[in-house]
């Protein structure tokens, strides 16, 4: 199989040639458009999220040698998120050679989190697959970059974050709704308030709720962090 000018195009971007090219392929092969001779990824991002889960375990180790495994647990979970895989998928424009079915294009599926950080997952299975663990890890940090030295001691997400700062406080859960639904069916905008019981609020905007309401969340940890110092 030889590889299309955009498939080979961003296979320099990951760094990676491929000896085996269908393996690829079929990492950027969504269910929406598969079939018995065009398998999807689903296989592949299993394996991938083992895989990213082994080198970022290795990378945290080595950073922080002192690192009990409570303070390495949150930072690996950071670092392994589908937000956080989907951040790498923008950074090297996974979107733009996914295989996806008419519906889920129209549907904004290149853009949403759940599809590229899946996809994510099942490149480094491919390349895992194709060039060995070395080869897979070799991409995976660089494309994770200063992720891994920036990620802080207490990486809770800030959902969870904001839940513990309430109920050391003895405040009420922090809730959630939402404010404004914008833009097309396909590829919506979601507005979302998180309110405090003594009053302060903050928003997020994002185009799924979920991660408007940790927009929301990140947005009012900040403003604490700024008047309750």
């Amino acid at each position: 199989m030889k590889l299309s000018a955009e498939h080979e195009d961003f296979s320099r971007r990951l760094g990676h040639d491929f000896a085996d090219p269908a393996l690829l392929i079929r990492a950027l092969t969504h269910g929406s458009i598969s079939s018995r001779s065009r398998p999807d990824n689903q296989r592949l991002e299993f394996l991938g999220d083992r895989v990213l889960g082994l080198v970022m375990a290795e990378a945290l180790l080595a950073a922080d040698p002192g690192a009990a495994e409570g303070q390495l647990a949150p930072r690996y979970n950071a670092l392994v998120r589908k937000e956080t895989c989907a951040d790498v998928a923008r950074q090297i424009d996974l979107g733009a050679v996914l295989r996806l079915g008419r519906s889920e294009t129209l549907s904004g599926g290149r853009r949403k989190d759940a599809l590229l950080g899946d996809a994510t997952e099942a490149v480094i299975a491919a390349i895992y697959l194709d060039g060995g663990f070395d080869a897979a890890r070799n991409v995976v940090l660089r494309l994770w970059g200063d992720r891994i030295a920036r990620v802080k001691a207490d990486a809770r997400d800030p959902k969870t974050a904001l839940q513990e700062w309430a109920q050391a406080r003895r405040q009420s859960p922090p809730e959630y709704r939402e404010i404004a639904r914008d833009g097309p069916d396909h590829a919506p905008l979601f507005t979302i308030e998180v309110r405090l019981s003594d009053g302060r609020t903050a928003r997020g905007r994002a185009t799924s709720k979920r991660a408007a309401e940790q927009e929301a969340a990140q947005a009012l940890l900040e403003i604490l962090e700024a008047t309750d110092e």
